[in-house]
């Protein structure tokens, strides 16, 4: 029997602290006018220090299970994914510890780096479990504490992200049509161009000496006008791809899901695909760009604005560090979000 994944449980959370633009402003010396303007963020979360990725990830995985009726417990799903570039630890992965939290038992778990295309590939390797008949449910998480790797020096970048995490619970289904089912998945990497997005230091790059590494190269560095031109080139070209593959003409989707990055890009984003920028998910202005937990905060949001209503069509795209991309497209099911 054919096995399909489809959406059954929605949640996400975002740390306490709110970091408004008059903070940053007074910070870097610049405005409120100067921040909004090129990026249309105002406000974004930043955790506290204590506070790890995987906090954020059991939060948002235990609300998205809330959210599918499942307990907390052995059995309730099969796998866990957690897209993440902030793990708590460079060895090990995040998502077992996340899976022991969430009491959910000595399940497969393990994290998906494809930076703010994350949650994507996390959807995509999950399904394909789902198809495969390896596993009936799984959590995907997409979580990031992108203010611990961000250069203190830097305004181009110390304004634009967020903190936050998303989750959503897979289930399988033997009926294609069921509301909710992924129906496809369209994914791309660009290694050539790694240097546009990336942390230099930390990997097998820097080898670990005795005394203390140079703490710029553990910052996050972007090149902006570069990655901006890519970002709607590759979503676009991804998006309408899958789009032709499942047959959806771009008329008939209700919503455009798309990665957080800027209001510039969404809106360069919305042209490019011929769709009305009034449908497009935008909660960036209030979380700055998450990156792997960008989608599924966007889909919380919309979800619990009533904005996403059963039987919409969905398009969710994304790009990120790799470089990598990816779009993903569903027809929106009822569910409890919590």
């Amino acid at each position: 029997m054919a096995h399909f994944a489809a959406l059954a449980g929605l949640g996400s959370y975002l740390p306490p602290r709110l970091v408004t633009n008059a903070e940053l402003a007074a910070r870097f010396d610049t405005s409120d006018e100067w921040i909004t303007s090129r990026t249309g963020i105002r406000t974004r979360h930043w955790a506290t220090p204590g506070v790890a990725t995987s906090d954020l990830a059991v939060e948002a995985g235990h609300r998205a299970l809330k959210s599918a009726d499942l307990p907390l417990e052995p059995g309730a799903v099969d796998a866990v994914v957690l897209a993440t570039t902030t793990p708590d630890h460079p060895c090990p992965a995040t998502a077992p510890q996340v899976a022991a939290r969430l009491g959910l038992g000595t399940i497969a778990a393990y994290d998906i780096a494809a930076v703010c295309s994350g949650f994507l590939y996390a959807l995509a390797v999950a399904s394909a479990q789902i198809a495969a008949g390896q596993a009936r449910r799984v959590l995907v998480i997409g979580a990031e504490t992108y203010s611990t790797i961000l250069n203190p020096a830097d305004r181009t970048t110390s304004v634009i992200f967020g903190d936050g995490a998303g989750a959503v619970v897979l289930s399988a289904t033997p009926d294609a049509d069921r509301p909710g089912v992924v129906l496809g998945v369209e994914l791309g990497s660009d290694g050539s161009q790694q240097d546009l997005i990336i942390i230099p230091g930390g990997g097998s790059r820097e080898r670990a000496t005795p005394g203390s590494p140079d703490p710029q190269g553990r910052y996050f560095a972007m090149q902006g006008k570069k990655v901006f031109a890519e970002a709607v080139t590759r979503m676009g070209d991804s998006a309408s791809a899958l789009l032709d593959r499942v047959g959806w003409p771009v008329e008939s989707l209700d919503h455009l899901v798309g990665h957080q990055a800027n209001i510039r890009i969404l809106a360069a984003l919305a042209q490019r695909l011929g769709i009305d920028e009034e449908r497009a998910v935008v909660n960036v202005d209030r979380v700055g760009n998450t990156s792997a937990a960008s989608i599924p905060l966007a889909l919380s949001d919309a979800a619990a604005a009533g904005t996403l209503t059963a039987g919409s069509r969905v398009l969710l795209t994304a790009f990120g560090g790799g470089l990598t991309w990816g779009a993903a497209v569903l027809t929106w099911p009822h569910l409890n979000v919590a």
